[in-house]
């Protein structure tokens, strides 16, 4: 009797097992086919700095999944999205959910890619850059790195300035090429100004035309964090390149 009565709890027991694993492969397998409801836009939402020849975004998880199918068809005015920046880390430990699909689909479509990482000014630089590291690769044809920094999380100006060096140190032997270092410009003038100015910039600077106000040269202008995109569901993230296609494509990794 006894034995029956274990047997039939294991049986019990494996079947509430399977029945939890099953549930749970349907639910991953439903979140990779299916495909979510896109809005469709007959303009961008913003008005645009159209002097400017090369526009792009930059995405995160916060877009959740994304139609880059849809990005790379939608043109208006003859303007469409040639490049997209995606989140790929945060900190030392922090990895974003839609990393590999947004790289992956968006270089399938031929929208030039890259990747930064969100900056973590209280923590060690270094850890931040092998963190950045083990989740990222980079290809011939792909924009360089990028360190967001944004935030000085309580640290000092002289300690957020030895951290960034370190990513930046590292990431640059590993790549071959100068990260692009991202920040507004309030941030800059007080963390960074004077001791990275050799960086490439792109430099976030809402509600001003023509172009962003900072007394140093910037290859990426976010201008705007309330376009419209076909294929993305939210409010998204506007830049410009500050330059022309021949200059673009020298500052792609080779």
């Amino acid at each position: 009797m006894a034995k029956k009565v274990r047997r039939l709890g294991r049986n019990i027991f494996l079947f509430v097992l399977f029945m939890a694993l099953a549930s749970l492969a349907a639910f991953y397998l439903s979140d990779y086919y299916y495909e979510p409801p896109f809005k469709h836009y007959n303009k961008f939402g913003i008005d645009l700095p159209t002097q400017y020849n090369i526009h792009g975004i930059d995405v995160s998880r916060h877009q959740n999944r994304i139609s880059w199918d849809d990005v790379k068809a939608m043109k208006v005015n003859n303007i469409g999205i040639s490049f997209a920046f995606m989140k790929a880390t945060e900190g030392t430990d922090f990895v974003d959910e839609q990393l590999n699909n947004n790289m992956r689909n968006a270089k399938e479509v031929g929208i030039t890619r890259g990747a930064y990482h969100f900056f973590t000014g209280s923590k060690s630089g270094k850890a931040q850059a092998i963190h950045f590291l083990e989740h990222v690769s980079l290809k011939k044809g792909d924009l360089p790195p990028v360190l967001d920094v944004e935030q000085a999380n309580g640290a000092s100006v002289t300690d957020v300035q030895q951290r960034v060096a370190d990513w930046l140190s590292i990431i640059e032997k590993v790549y071959k090429v100068k990260p692009i270092i991202y920040s507004n410009v309030d941030f800059y003038k007080t963390y960074l100004a004077g001791r990275f100015d050799s960086y490439p910039l792109w430099v976030a600077h809402y509600f001003v035309k023509d172009k962003p106000r900072i007394d140093r040269n910037w290859v990426f202008w976010q201008h705007n964090e309330n376009g419209l995109v076909n294929g993305i569901r939210s409010k998204v993230d506007f830049n410009v390149f500050n330059g022309d296609s021949t200059a673009f494509s020298q500052l792609l990794i080779q």
